[in-house]
């Protein structure tokens, strides 16, 4: 940190620092996660006191608050010492590895992204608190540097490709099923018939020897 008399004004103070570009990650919206946090740990009569300019985190208070500028100075420093592990959010994840938020939650979901833990906030204008995953910005730099969302994605595209084949070769199978013939029911068994009709006093009338 450098704390000096503002040219701008004689009478201002100011404390500045360079901004942690790698802590960024190549990411605009990393970076400007990082000034957010900076604004979020300050005292809140001081977050308007902070600016982000030119490369630099720069602190501007009056000649006469010495103490404020020391206490904010602070805070910045502690933010700083610990930005590299500082967690990251998902908007942040998507434009680091320029990635879909359909494919950060798929492949959180099949463990290829690894969450750090949740955090929950309550945004303006929502009644409901938002629980979100938050990711470990040494896992996130690791995937970056590998590439692993191309290979990510020729993994999702053949494994849909062969679940569309297995699904094909279903719908196949259960249209043949559906085209073969049924197979005939056996014919019930006739009925047993005597040869000899049994007429009514048949008996009698073979007695009287008529057919002889």
């Amino acid at each position: 940190m450098t704390a000096t008399r503002d040219g701008e004004t004689s009478k201002d103070l100011k404390a500045e620092w360079p901004f942690p570009v790698a802590a960024a990650l190549g990411s605009r919206v990393r970076a400007q996660g990082i000034e957010r946090e900076l604004r979020a740990r300050l005292a809140f009569p001081d977050r308007k006191h902070l600016a982000v300019e030119d490369g630099r985190i720069v602190l501007r208070f009056e000649a006469d608050q010495e103490e404020r500028l020391s206490a904010a100075s602070r805070v910045v420093e502690t933010v700083l010492a610990g930005v590299d592990a500082l967690a990251v959010l998902p908007r942040e994840v998507d434009d680091i590895l320029t990635i879909l938020p359909r494919e950060r939650l798929k492949w959180l979901k099949d463990g290829r992204l690894q969450s750090a833990g949740t955090r929950t906030v309550k945004l303006r204008g929502r009644a409901k608190a938002v629980t979100f995953h938050v990711f470990d910005p040494r896992q996130i730099e690791d995937v970056l540097d590998r590439d692993l969302p191309a290979l990510w994605r020729i993994e999702d595209a053949e494994a849909l490709k062969e679940k569309r084949a297995r699904a094909a070769g279903k719908a196949a199978l259960a249209r043949g099923g559906k085209a073969e013939p049924k197979a005939a029911k056996p014919a019930k068994a006739s009925r047993s018939r005597d040869p000899k009709p049994r007429l009514r006093e048949w008996d009698a009338f073979d007695a009287e020897g008529f057919l002889r």
